[in-house]
């Protein structure tokens, strides 16, 4: 898919083979330190969870070519970076990376709720909150970050609302769990 300025994108990715991407908790700030640095300034940041094997952010890209160049200079920054801290060779990521466009302001909703319930779907944790590499908790506080909170806050109606609509898909994932649909 060609990328283009003032859209929005589902960008993701997984480990070649379904097999690790983070290996200890020093990755995943490295892989954000890395994401924030040669990406961020290309783009806004809606959401993003990291996985053990994959990862999901929402992004609305503002420099579609200046983009493309961090992000290659990403992947090849961190896939080296690991290579060479773990002693592997060949390739980390399975592929190029993947986005999905988001064309509709009512899935915007959605598809936070969804990268951010991504470590529930997988056990890692049971309480949203107890997920330390995702965007869920920084919505919780008022610490200065890379997202822009104001402006998701305001498509869910507010902070509460926020909390409220995570818990409501939360509680539904988890009955269709429970009545195996």
């Amino acid at each position: 898919m060609k990328i283009t300025s003032d859209t929005y994108y589902h960008l993701y990715n997984r480990g070649n083979n379904k097999e690790l991407i983070f290996f200890e908790d020093e990755n995943y700030t490295f892989f954000l330190n890395q994401f924030k640095k040669l990406v961020s300034p290309f783009c806004n940041i809606y959401c993003y969870c990291l996985m053990p094997n994959h990862f999901h952010f929402f992004i609305r890209v503002n420099d579609t070519e200046q983009f493309e160049k961090g992000i290659k200079n990403f992947f090849i920054s961190y896939s080296k970076a690991i290579n060479k801290r773990y002693n592997r060779v060949g390739s980390l990521f399975q592929g190029r990376y993947k986005v999905s466009e988001i064309k509709s302001d009512s899935y915007y909703t959605k598809i936070i709720t969804y990268i951010h319930l991504n470590p529930i779907a997988a056990d890692l944790v049971s309480n949203l909150g107890d997920y330390k590499y995702s965007s869920y908790n920084a919505y919780l506080s008022s610490k200065e970050s890379i997202l822009n909170r104001q402006e998701v806050l305001e498509w869910f109606g507010g902070l509460d609302a926020f909390v409220d609509h995570h818990k409501i898909n939360l509680n539904e994932r988890q009955l269709n769990k429970y009545l195996k649909i």
